[in-house]
């Protein structure tokens, strides 16, 4: 790791960031960063402790004359997206993030950097172990496995926290001010199949697509990005209708919150129609390509032949699963009627995994409201269902609701507009924030999300911006100073 990063300013919250991204921390794999937590609160003599699910809790009393402000929650989860590029040798069970300088930028090698939600939690642990910076009582809460299931927040128990106001450090567009979120709920759809001997004469083929940009399968659902496992169910497709391509294999996509960025699949066709199948795709790739040139530029669509594979899928489930993909909806829903350029309810078909007589297609589903997002999921239940899947539904979680009155939405409007001499983006955004669900527990308590500019979450592209960071860390500290006074 450059130790320019240590130098930047401010050096507390980059210092905070670099150690905190030197421990492996993905989704569901946190015991490492955990203890990580735990150690650095007990070395600075707070009152350090996990909850049954493993969050972390870190308690700091208020500095000397804010005694009398409101307790705050600073909240940030401490597991990351793990993504990287197929050319990348990257262990994230036991490596750190190799991050580097890039202009104004901070990028990693080959992986996604951890941004989020990592500068989130490195300003929190900057507060912590500050001695110079004015602020009230504050309740540090780090939760475990937010990307995957939001598990952390779901399982923490109402009585725990004691504040009044929680603020999240979880968003990435510094000019906004986040008071709602959509929920989601994932779609798993399974099912078996049986298997074919390869007919004589074949031919085997693998198709793969990849450069894709990925991404945020909330925040950048709505920019018209390629997603893997629709183009090659597009691909695939064709070659079925045309000239009775049969799947051997088929392994797209990985995360659910990751818009899919590669997808290989393993295919057959008949000896007979070998050089009109390839000239036939390359017509198909060509349509694709002029289709994304726009927003996909570095889209690559190969196929090139390979060696037999031992047993293909029965056509008739091969058939129905073609058309189910392609039936099942990917992309925006539905934009909101009340919120300008808000996407309300959107999907992600996210994996899709052909092998060995087993088929897995794994979505996440979100929205704002709750009924459009078990509409979305019923008709996603539908499409596959009536190809003879076993479909379940999980991980559901609630939308955050806006409070336009909120009275640290008024507190942070007032300090953004005479810091920057504009008013913020007062937004609810289409990604899922933890603060619908710790609402659930403690609804009396005044939420609001706001962050340092980061761009390419979830993606090996993502990178976050050095002046939006001292951007936000100089907002930080003001709320910091200027939180209301308790109410008797």
């Amino acid at each position: 790791m450059s130790q320019d990063i240590r130098n930047l300013e401010p050096k507390a919250l980059w210092n905070k960031f670099a150690d905190l991204n030197a421990v492996p921390r993905p989704s569901k794999k946190e015991g490492r960063v955990i203890q990580f937590m735990k150690d650095f609160g007990n070395s600075l003599g707070l009152e350090t402790f996990e909850d049954e699910i493993r969050n972390v809790i870190i308690r700091k009393p208020a500095t000397k004359g804010m005694e009398n402000c409101k307790t705050i929650v600073l909240q940030g989860h401490l597991d990351m997206v793990h993504q990287k590029n197929n050319d990348t040798t990257f262990d994230f069970l036991t490596q750190g993030i190799d991050m580097y300088v890039d202009g104004d930028w901070i990028r990693a090698r080959g992986t996604t950097l951890g941004a989020d939600n990592g500068l989130g939690v490195a300003a929190i642990m900057a507060i912590l172990e500050s001695k110079d910076i004015p602020h009230p009582a504050i309740e540090a809460l780090f939760t475990i496995d937010e990307e995957t299931g939001m598990t952390g927040a779901l399982n923490l128990k109402g009585g725990i926290l004691k504040g009044e106001i929680l603020l999240n450090l979880d968003t990435e567009e510094d000019d906004e001010i986040d008071i709602g979120c959509a929920g989601g709920i994932d779609v798993t759809a399974t099912r078996t199949y049986n298997e074919e001997e390869v007919p004589e004469g074949s031919v085997g083929y693998t198709i793969t697509v990849k450069g894709l940009n990925g991404g945020h399968s909330g925040m950048d659902i709505h920019k018209g990005l390629g997603n893997a496992n629709k183009i090659m169910n597009r691909l695939l497709f064709d070659g079925f209708e045309n000239f009775g391509l049969q799947i051997a294999e088929i392994s797209g996509g990985s995360l659910r919150n990751a818009i899919p960025r590669e997808s290989v699949a393993k295919v057959i066709v008949a000896g007979m129609y070998d050089e009109a199948f390839v000239f036939d795709m390359q017509e198909i790739i060509n349509d694709i390509k002029f289709e994304f040139k726009t927003t996909e530029p570095n889209l690559i669509i190969e196929i090139v032949k390979s060696d037999l594979q031992s047993k293909v899928m029965d056509l008739g489930v091969q058939e129905a699963l073609l058309r189910a993909i392609y039936t099942a909806h990917n992309g925006v829903y539905r934009m909101s009627a009340d919120m300008d350029d808000l996407v309300e309810t959107s999907n992600n078909i996210a994996r899709v995994v052909v092998a060995a007589g087993e088929i897995s297609i794994q979505n996440l589903t979100r929205s704002s409201i709750e009924s459009s997002k078990i509409d979305l999921a019923n008709g996603l239940r539908s499409a596959y269902e009536l190809f003879g899947c076993e479909v379940e539904f999980g991980g559901s979680y609630p939308g955050w609701t806006p409070n336009v009155k909120s009275e640290i939405l008024d507190v942070l409007t007032s300090i953004y507009e005479n810091q920057n001499s504009e008013k913020p983006k007062v937004v609810a955004c289409h990604a899922g924030l933890e603060c619908g669900i710790l609402g659930t527990n403690y609804p009396e308590m005044d939420m609001i999300s706001f962050g340092p500019t980061i761009h390419g979450a979830h993606s090996p592209d993502e990178r976050a911006s050095i002046k939006s960071s001292q951007k936000f860390w100089k907002f930080f500290l003001e709320i910091l100073a200027n939180i209301p006074v308790k109410t008797n």
